[in-house]
């Protein structure tokens, strides 16, 4: 790296202090890079949704497994601690997702409610419509209905839920090493299954039609520097390699890209396509 060639020179030069200074400048960008780099893709994502009022182009089913891994990954710490920007991530991570999740629900049951609203031409037909409204919570624990509720108090009880029976399990297994090193390689390997459904929904398709190319490159490049950040501060080899993972299936979803731009297929056609956990 240049770091390497051009910090021992100014060393030898007697420049140590400013050596010291630079290793801390570069050490703290990196640290404020791996604590919001996550979260700056979510940033147009969310703004473009409040702006237009609908929120299909993003499936909440990314803050879901966004949500499982980063709540597993701050467990993991516990057994077995790790560089704080990785729990820094994790924790505003948890808060970027919750965020995203309360947008995306006051907007699909705003949208729902007005096309029922819609579909009554009476003035006084409006009560009936409102109390024949599907009314989905987490506590009737429906799983047709599951991560489709319509407040976003539903949601924060389910992470509760899930975050209250895992960390009464971590507690009760931290001594056990095989249970710690186990919890940590769940915590990364879930976060990089982030990008599969989108890849198998492109080979469904037989096209990348619909797909936001910008936001697959963002993610390469984000996991790329957070790979080689958990190389470089020797994380624990979990996160390494599930790293390692995440930028293989982003590098496929581009080899996707450039297959199916210059030899486009047939399109195959389907009843439904597996909900997608990149936002579009």
């Amino acid at each position: 790296m240049l770091r390497d060639i051009i910090l021992p020179m100014m060393e030898a030069d007697g420049w140590e202090w400013l050596v010291t200074a630079v290793q801390q400048l570069i050490s703290w960008g990196a640290s404020a890079a791996m604590m919001f780099g996550g979260v700056v893709p979510y940033i147009p994502q969310y703004r473009d949704i409040k702006r237009t009022q609908n929120a299909e182009g993003f499936s909440t089913y990314v803050c879901l497994v966004l949500l499982i891994a980063n709540i597993l990954r701050i467990l993991f710490w516990f057994g077995r601690h790790f560089e704080s920007p990785l729990l820094l991530q994790s924790i505003i991570m948890i808060a970027t997702m919750l965020l995203m999740l309360k947008l995306c629900t006051e907007v699909r049951v705003a949208n729902e409610l007005n096309i029922k609203r819609r579909s009554f031409s009476a003035a006084d037909s409006k009560d009936e419509e409102i109390k024949t409204a599907p009314k989905r919570t987490f506590l009737d624990f429906d799983l047709n209905s599951f991560w489709h509720w319509n407040k976003f108090a539903d949601y924060v009880q389910c992470v509760l839920a899930f975050t209250g029976v895992t960390g009464c399990v971590t507690y009760l297994s931290l001594d056990s090493s095989i249970f710690v090193e186990t919890l940590g390689f769940l915590a990364v390997f879930i976060e990089a299954m982030v990008g599969i459904p989108q890849l198998y929904r492109n080979y469904q398709n037989r096209s990348t039609e619909g797909m936001s190319v910008k936001m697959v490159l963002m993610w390469t490049s984000g996991d790329t520097f957070k790979t080689v950040y958990f190389l470089l501060n020797q994380a624990p080899f979990q996160f390494s390699v599930c790293g390692l993972l995440q930028v293989f299936v982003d590098m496929a979803i581009l080899l996707q890209v450039y297959f199916f731009s210059y030899y486009p297929q047939k399109p195959v056609p389907h009843s439904s396509h597996p909900a997608s956990t990149k936002a579009l």
